[in-house]
């Protein structure tokens, strides 16, 4: 059992499956710290110190002033500013994970693909140097 149980974990895809997750995990914190330490002030100075956490109905009837207070009380709540303040979370990190493989991308842009050197033959399908005039396999003339 010892013996299948190291031959599974140093399968290729294994090990390869364990770095992305740490790599993973250290790219989250990346984009976490971008998002929290970066972005969101910024974002914050154009929307006027929004907090939508706080945005909250208590299903009791009475008012609270703050989240914190209402559920101090135990009142049953509809606190539907911790979703919205999710989907905005969720954007903002999808929109930085966006910039940061753009630039990625424009980084380690390749030039142009090779040219092809082979071409096929139309009457067998066999592949042959771009400029042979007869197919080598069934010899049959080639277009020029």
């Amino acid at each position: 059992m010892f013996t299948e149980f190291k031959k599974f974990a140093m399968r290729g895809n294994v090990l390869d499956l364990a770095v992305g997750v740490i790599i993973g995990a250290a790219f989250g914190k990346i984009v976490d710290s971008f998002v929290r330490d970066l972005f969101t002030p910024l974002l914050s100075l154009l929307t006027g110190k929004v907090d939508f956490k706080n945005l909250f109905i208590a299903l009791d009837g009475k008012t609270y002033e703050t989240l914190e207070v209402a559920r101090k009380a135990g009142a049953p709540l509809f606190t539907y500013g911790s979703f919205i303040q999710a989907v905005f979370d969720f954007l903002i990190i999808a929109f930085a994970i966006f910039l940061v493989v753009r630039q990625i991308n424009k980084l380690s842009k390749q030039g142009p693909p090779p040219t092809a050197n082979t071409k096929e033959c139309p009457e067998c399908a066999s592949v042959i140097p771009l400029k042979a005039k007869k197919c080598a396999h069934c010899a049959s003339p080639l277009p020029i």
